[in-house]
């Protein structure tokens, strides 16, 4: 017979192992799991998510454009039976989303979700958080429900901040969001909380079965109980979402931004408040790295002293000497507009690496404010444009890195993103998004097409579908639309023009080169009142041409242009390229084809020739809105969410007809009696800031 003593110790030795684990504390089958950390769990995990040595699960690790997901391993029996509502259920969790560097900026966030899933592999590693897509975004057979803690803005999704806690149903447009914070239980006190602070945060997700409601309450880590009011509640019936089979987990994702996920604890419970997680004992958060051009004069710091004992005077002056001298020669300028912008500073050492020295065979191209080289930064293998700013820009260098910092806040999918900057004494560097696909007038203009006028050109382009070309209209139109009317300033590009418009790898259009906007508040005057006509002749307004008062209407009149240009594959000027000699507007030519009805004899014959389906009405629409953008009279233009409006179908085509008295007065007349005649005849159209530099020929409209 064995000792009952013997038993005894055995089954207590059992019952210890599994609890310094630290996985779940309860059977798979009970609905009910506790994690305090993850060393020795068996969590599902995906992409980059990993389990540290010290407990914690880190969902990603710092390398953009990647997803990391982490399941519980077995289903969840959040029904009775197959046709029972889902019943009551309970998740908390602590989790810390820390950016690359000190600043607040980074990737995007955390998402706990209920999916009858556990992979996804086609989830895209950027806004959709690591498992939706384009396609997949909004579809009810996604069966998903899902708690964002996001630390991103993106106008597709209708978000309201870019730290903001929401609820989803099959879609990334949350039934109900707010921004991150909560409650005090004794002042009743609204607090608010940085996701990307790099602090640990609690968060709690409760689903009452009966109600119908969820509830999403959040607070600091520290915090000794769960406040009593909760942060977003959204009356949701699960039963229609949550399949027979499901899985809970985390997803989360990085995007273009340098961004660290983690979580430290979990639990869930059906039925039940889920399990109390003992912060105390949970694995503590990384601290944030600090940027690594710092790293030297830390170890300087802490080395000078330690040494300065035993060398002797003259030496000690010397290395002082030298180090002064090291520091004013290569002294990096910070300002107060960094603290916040500080985050996307990068080494000039790094630049310098990534472009090969800035060599010429990097370079990608060059613009009025310097040149750009294609670079790969050496500890990401990111593809990154490098922008040299010239010195002798008529901006001062402090009022242009002004501009630049605020311009570099912005956050849309159609707008190049900027990266990062460096400053060297009085050298500028900025650091954006490589395109791959280069600039769209290359596509226009590079297939020598003999209506273009452009028969030197040796690279020979695919001609561009008109699927393709509305895609891009109506991706710039999105961009113009954030810039004028969604972000927290109105900004007013100045420069709306096919070479200005970049392509990703997915042909997708991004505007870019802001070294010409300017930014006002929302319900400030409506005209900005510049020292220079600005922008590219061709694509300026009459009013600003005569005035110099920049406004959203003289984009809109750009876009309208830029629109026409797209469709037609002809410059917004041109020397004789309509058969007839003499210089041609190409506003006064589509328009004249409008009057005639005969409007598709306008269309690039590239668009035709291919043999690709287009659709008729489609190119009648984007060319009646291009000539609306484009007429001469400013209230007459519609803002640009009219113009999203008509081409995504949303309202009916615009009516010509009243505009029709306005567009007939001549493009070309107009312009030479507010006295730029001797700019038309002369053929000078090329990009520039002020119009005394137009120098090169008005039949490149560029």
């Amino acid at each position: 017979m064995v000792d009952s003593r013997w038993v005894v110790l055995w089954l207590l030795f059992l019952f210890f192992s599994y609890g310094l684990l630290g996985a779940a504390a309860a059977s798979a089958g009970d609905g009910r799991f506790l994690y305090s950390g993850f060393a020795g769990s068996n969590l599902d995990l995906d992409g980059t998510a990993t389990v540290t040595p010290r407990g914690k699960l880190q969902l990603t690790n710092g390398t953009v454009q990647l997803k990391g997901h982490a399941f519980h391993p077995t289903s969840l029996r959040l029904r009775r039976n197959n046709n029972a509502t889902v019943r009551s259920f309970s998740s908390s969790f602590v989790f810390g989303i820390l950016p690359a560097a000190p600043g607040g900026l980074g990737g995007h966030g955390i998402a706990l979700i209920v999916a009858p899933r556990k992979d996804f592999p086609s989830g895209i590693a950027s806004q959709y958080m690591g498992f939706l897509n384009k396609t997949s975004n909004g579809n009810a057979c996604n069966h998903i429900f899902a708690v964002e803690l996001d630390t991103i803005l993106n106008p597709d999704f209708h978000d309201l901040d870019n730290n903001h806690v929401g609820v989803d149903i099959n879609n990334l447009t949350s039934v109900e969001a707010a921004t991150a914070g909560y409650y005090d239980d004794v002042t009743g006190e609204f607090r608010s909380l940085t996701l990307i602070s790099g602090e640990a945060m609690r968060a709690w997700v409760d689903y009452d079965g009966a109600a119908k409601r969820v509830d999403v309450t959040l607070a600091p880590a520290g915090v000794a109980k769960k406040p009593r009011r909760p942060l977003v509640s959204a009356t949701v019936d699960l039963s229609t979402v949550i399949t027979d089979q499901a899985y809970i987990g985390f997803s989360s994702s990085t995007g273009t931004l340098s961004t660290r996920h983690y979580v430290l604890g979990w639990s869930f419970g059906v039925d039940e408040p889920a399990p109390e997680l003992d912060v105390a004992k949970l694995p503590k958060l990384p601290p944030i790295e600090r940027p690594k051009e710092d790293v030297p004069k830390i170890l300087l710091t802490i080395a000078l002293p330690v040494v300065s004992g035993a060398l002797t005077f003259a030496m000690l002056a010397t290395c002082v000497l030298l180090l002064l001298r090291r520091r004013y020669r290569y002294v990096e300028l910070r300002e107060d507009w960094e603290i916040e912008f500080g985050a996307h500073r990068l080494s000039h050492k790094d630049l310098f690496h990534a472009t090969h020295g800035f060599n010429p065979k990097n370079l990608l191209g060059a613009g009025g404010f310097g040149r750009v080289y294609k670079g790969v930064l050496p500890n990401s293998g990111t593809e990154v444009a490098v922008k040299r700013v010239c010195h002798e820009s008529r901006q001062g260098m402090k009022e242009f890195v002004a501009e630049v910092a605020s311009i570099g806040r912005l956050r849309h999918r159609n707008l190049v993103q900027l990266l990062g900057y460096c400053r060297l004494k009085d050298e500028l560097l900025l650091v954006y998004d490589y395109m791959p696909n280069g600039s769209l007038d290359k596509f226009l203009y590079n297939n020598n097409n003999a209506h273009h006028g452009d028969n030197n050109n040796k690279q020979q382009l695919p001609a561009l579908s008109w699927a393709q070309r509305f895609q891009i209209i109506k991706g710039v139109a999105s961009g113009l639309l954030y810039l004028h009317e969604e972000w927290e300033q109105v900004v007013v590009h100045r420069d709306v023009k096919p070479s200005n418009v970049l392509l990703d790898a997915g042909m997708n259009a991004r505007l870019g080169d802001f070294g010409l906007a300017r930014l006002r508040g929302h319900g400030a005057g409506a005209e900005l009142q510049t020292t220079v006509v600005a922008g590219t002749f061709g694509y300026i307004a009459p009013e600003l041409a005569l005035t110099g008062k920049a406004s959203p209407l003289t984009d809109v009149f750009a876009f309208g242009a830029f629109l026409l240009e797209v469709v037609t594959g002809r410059r917004p000027i041109d020397d004789g390229g309509n058969g007839g000699g003499g210089t041609v507007m190409l506003i006064d030519w589509v328009f004249e084809h409008w009057r005639r009805e005969t409007l598709v004899e306008v269309v690039d014959p590239g668009i035709i020739t291919r043999g690709d389906q287009y659709d008729v009405n489609e190119l009648s629409l984007a060319l009646k809105v291009g000539l609306l953008c484009s007429q001469p009279m400013a209230d007459m233009r519609p803002s640009m969410r009219q113009v999203m409006q008509y081409l995504q179908g949303d309202a009916s085509p615009p009516d010509l007809s009243t505009a029709a008295q306005h567009m007939g007065l001549s493009m070309l007349a107009l312009l030479q009696n507010q006295g730029f005649d001797s700019y038309v005849m002369s053929s000078s159209s090329s990009s520039s800031s002020s119009m005394k530099r137009l120098d090169t020929s008005l039949s490149t409209g560029r």
